[in-house]
């Protein structure tokens, strides 16, 4: 999934002197994913595979080389390794993950779907500053630090396409325009009421980007100019008064079609969808295939989900900003070799990639990763029968449909009160 050379020549390590040593570039990036995919997310766990001869593809010298077990060299080559680095892996495998097949194109575009979340921090100090808790008025003071995050997800494979860190003030919205500008494949970006701002299509269109936006009823009218009606209507976006601008972007206004449709869903009542397009008025861009396309924005939600669930994304331990950023991008590296498993699996059974259970193909790669300093006849032999167990893992089909579960949790009553503050405060009022 990750070429060696193509991973030397990224900008991000040019000019950079990595002399000889046992952690080399390649080595950190394999261990920093494999923390991400290990339920052991600790350095000493990595130090213990490197002892045992786990990245002997990458490095013959590690295990013979580590005289000891202390983990101070594998966190220095962390430090090392600059966070760039790990965006531009992750755009590198994306690409790479698109171009296995051609179902992950749809009219020759890659669907992207872009949807943002948040990521709990500890307030180490520095962590504040870049990252500050988002704080409420008449409660007690915040603890935890927020990170805002923007992932682009491919729509027919899953795969993490590129990913945006900020602080709480930055909108993703602004974060969205970022990522578009700097997208270097042919993408169709879908958003939810979220992105759909002029703001985007703006980027889009300077970008020389397409997108399918969902909008609110309100912008949907002041956009037409008259009542609404069914059907599709050619519109010219032009920025108001109130607009955010993209810096650097034309303010000229963006031709495109608004399309009005409504959904019916059995068992539930019919909704109106109001959609901004800027692909062209023709048979494979009609108004009943794009409020379909439209239907995959969903699979962004499931993703988060596995991000946070499946890949404990949810809550970071990192100590700096920076690591911050290299572990939630090892993350996302993590996550596509998960995909690109389901992805493999599913061309060898000729299905859709995702109808394959996400957690079970996560389950089959971690066993065949264990086997890694195994000979080549072996490992092929044993990646083979890994892709025909994975592909037997599909979701099932429910005969009833699932009832709505309220959004609570019970809480087991425990013996101590919630800390509320800082833990330094609290040994201080202890010692009092």
């Amino acid at each position: 999934m990750l070429p060696r050379q193509a991973l030397l020549r990224l900008p991000s390590l040019q000019g950079k002197a990595f002399y000889d040593r046992l952690f080399t570039p390649l080595v950190v990036l394999w261990y920093v994913i494999q923390q991400r995919l290990n339920s052991d997310h600790t350095l000493a766990a990595v130090m213990a595979d490197a002892k045992n001869g786990g990245a002997h593809r990458l490095n013959r010298k590690l295990a013979k080389g580590l005289r000891s077990a202390a983990t101070a060299s594998y966190s220095d080559a962390r430090q090392r390794l600059p966070w760039q680095f790990f965006q531009e892996a992750l755009v590198l495998q994306g690409r790479k993950l698109t171009s296995l097949s051609a179902s992950a194109l749809w009219h020759g575009y890659v669907v992207a779907l872009l949807d943002g979340s948040t990521v709990r921090l500890r307030p180490y100090p520095g962590m504040a500053k870049a990252f500050p808790p988002q704080r409420h008025k008449n409660r007690n003071p915040a603890y935890w630090c927020l990170t805002r995050v923007l992932v682009a997800v491919c729509g027919h494979t899953g795969a993490a396409l590129g990913s945006l860190l900020g602080s709480m003030h930055l909108s993703e919205q602004a974060m969205a325009c970022q990522l578009i500008i700097e997208s270097a494949a042919k993408c169709l970006f879908i958003g939810d009421r979220n992105f759909g701002v002029f703001r985007v299509v703006q980027s889009a269109h300077h970008a020389g980007q397409q997108v399918l936006l969902r909008l609110t009823e309100s912008r949907a009218r002041k956009l037409l100019g008259r009542p609404l009606a069914l059907g599709q209507h050619t519109v010219q976006w032009a920025p108001s008064r109130k607009d955010q601008l993209q810096k650097g972007c034309s303010t000229e206004p963006v031709a495109g079609r608004l399309l009005v449709a409504s959904v019916r869903r059995k068992g539930y009542r019919p909704i109106r969808l109001y959609l901004f397009t800027t692909l062209p008025d023709t048979a494979d861009y009609s108004l009943e295939k794009l409020v379909q396309l439209y239907g995959l924005r969903w699979h962004i939600e499931l993703d988060l989900r596995y991000l946070k669930a499946q890949m404990d994304l949810a809550q970071l331990e990192a100590k700096s900003p920076d690591m911050v950023r290299k572990e939630w991008l090892a993350g996302l590296l993590a996550y596509n070799l998960v995909r690109g498993a389901q992805l493999c699996a599913a061309l060898q059974a000729q299905i859709p990639p995702l109808e394959i259970s996400f957690s079970h193909a996560r389950r089959y790669l971690e066993h065949w990763l264990a086997h890694l300093g195994a000979g080549e006849a072996q490992l092929e032999k044993r990646w083979a029968a890994t892709l025909k167990y994975i592909s037997c893992c599909r979701h099932p089909k429910r005969r009833k449909q699932r009832p709505n579960e309220p959004r609570k949790q019970r809480h087991l009553r425990m013996p101590f009160p919630p800390l509320w503050g800082s833990r330094a405060q609290a040994r201080k009022n202890l010692n009092k």
